[in-house]
Order: structure tokens, then sequence, then C-alpha cells
């Protein structure tokens, strides 16, 4: 902006500007890699991946930077099975990496997290309806009367924790001019078929241990999983593992769990108009859990689980 300034400050005085080099040719032009209409399933890490793709008929394999791409069928219907990374911004660049090289009709995640909803245990697969971004702040100072923002939090934001004030994420897209969005929706025709999915399936309290744990007896919960339709899911870059910090997810954004990924996916996805939907199965409950973070222990049950109630829902889809 400051070179746009003094450009034009010296045209208007009849000084000779010399001419711009042209810009550099783009290192990559996004190319169609596939005709196919296709639902993207996206994972974040290997018990997702392994899950999802133990239910997936492999066709070919595509790799893009340094993404491994499934071109295949689940249920009978074309899919995309990529991993999204973990984190934020590996999950947005991601997720728009997919988008500009395959004709997505959806967007599926299928993923575990951690648990913020006392009522949701682990091996519970929940589907959100809204997503938000818990580390989108601003960092207040202290003063001697109390915290001091540099500007007013956005209306209807939910309340602090300590420094940290809740701001949201201005974007929009080809209809909806740039708002402000605390949360962003999923995709309610999707949703509503999420609820008719979830009303006939069970869900697996034991599996098998994975390949990278000891092949003993059967891992097994103490109770019988469940799903869940609804709510809030909150996300960001942070591996949170905080008893007193999930409570006040709990409190002020009405979290029902929390992970690294789904909002920034959701973000992106209604950023380009297309519908999306994210089913997360507990693994562990974010500094809940009784002695330490179960989630290395219950990733690969999540895991299976997730990946269950995502095959029957993509059964569901319409052809």
């Amino acid at each position: 902006m400051r070179f746009a300034r003094v450009f034009l400050a010296a045209a208007s005085l009849g000084v000779a500007v010399p001419a711009l080099a042209a810009a550099p040719a783009p290192a990559q032009v996004s190319t169609l890699l596939d005709s196919t209409p296709r639902t993207l399933i996206l994972t974040a890490y290997a018990p997702e991946w392994e899950a999802m793709a133990a239910v997936i008929t492999h066709g070919q394999k595509l790799k893009i930077n340094d993404r491994e791409i499934v071109l295949g069928t689940l249920s009978g219907h074309p899919v995309i099975l990529m991993s999204s990374g973990v984190s934020m911004v590996n999950a947005a660049m991601n997720t728009q990496l997919a988008l500009d090289h395959f004709r997505v009709r959806r967007i599926v995640f299928s993923g575990v997290a951690g648990g913020v909803d006392p009522a949701l245990s682990i091996g519970d697969v929940s589907v959100p309806e809204h997503w938000g971004q818990y580390l989108e702040v601003m960092l207040a100072r202290k003063t001697g009367k109390g915290w001091q923002v540099p500007e007013p939090s956005p209306e209807g934001a939910p309340e602090n924790w300590e420094f940290l004030f809740p701001n949201g994420t201005i974007v929009g897209n080809a209809d909806e001019p740039a708002r402000n969005h605390m949360t962003f929706a999923v995709d309610p025709g999707l949703l509503a078929l999420a609820r008719k999915v979830a009303a006939g399936i069970s869900l697996e309290a034991c599996v098998a241990p994975s390949a990278g744990q000891s092949a003993q007896t059967k891992l097994c919960l103490p109770h019988q999983p469940k799903v869940e339709v609804g709510g809030t899911g909150v996300s960001a870059g942070a591996y949170a593992d905080n008893a007193q910090f999930r409570e006040y997810l709990f409190r002020a954004w009405h979290a029902r769990l929390l992970d690294m990924e789904s909002a920034a996916l959701t973000q992106v996805a209604y950023a380009n108009k297309v519908p999306a939907i994210v089913f997360r199965s507990l693994s562990d409950l974010a500094g809940g859990d009784a002695d330490h973070n179960m989630e290395y222990v219950f990733d690969h049950l999540a895991s299976v689980n997730s990946a269950k109630v995502v095959e029957a829902f993509v059964a569901a889809l319409p052809d």
C-alpha cells in the first residue's frame, strides 16, 4: 500500500515513473486432475487415515506436494481420501488444495477429538452444527482496572478467559459480503442426513490393537459409545489438555468438543460455497481425563468409530 501511494503521488506531479518489471509467473497453476464429482473425505493423522482407508475401495493413488491422495469408492460413491495434516493452517491449505484440483461435491471430515461437554465420553461420536476458532483472539493488557482490549469485542463474542478475548474471523463468499464470524455452520442438509444415520448405528466399545500397539487383548471401554448430532465444536492450533480451560470452553462457547482442524476446513468450505460436515469421535477429554491425556490409548478406537459413522453416512448420500 505504501508503494501504491508513492506511485500515485509521483504520477500526479508529472514525475516519470520507471515501468515495473513483469510479475513472475506463478509457481503452479491449478489443474483439474480428475473429472469425476466426488466426496472429499479428510483425516488429520495416521490412525484416522488407517481407519478410513480400511473401508474405501482403493483406485488411483496420486501425490500433490507432500499429500497422498486416493481416488476410490465408498459404499458405491466416488470419494477422495486425503490427509489434511494436523493443525489449522495445514487443514485450510490442504482443503483448498483439494478444491483446486478435484471436482469436490462435499467435504466430510473423519477423526478424533478431545471432549469438552461432560455429557460426552471417550468413544462417542459428535457431529457439531457449528465450528468456532477459540484462539482467534485479542490479547488484552493488564491494568489497574482489569483487562484492557485494543478494541471492543465483536457483538456476540463469548466471554474472555483471562487475557484472551475471542475476536472472530472476517470472511465472505460469492454470495455474502465479508463479515465477522464467531462460528461457521456445517451444511444443514448434510446435518439432517447425519441425524437419520445416527439413529440406526451401533458403535464399537472394543477394538483389536492397532499396528502401533502391543498385541494383547482387545481394548475396551466401560460403556457403550453413542452418536450425538448438534451443538458447537471448537478448534485451534493448540493441543489442549487443561481442565480449567476445558471448563471455560464449555461455559463460554458451549463447546461439546475441540480439535485442531475442523473450524479451518469449515471456513474454507464456506468461502468456496462447498457443503461440509465433520464427524469426530472422542479419544480423550482435553484435560478432563483422571490421570493423563488418553488420546494415544484410545485414538485407534475413536478413529474406528468415526470411520464407521462416516461409512454409513456416505452410503446414505443421494446418487
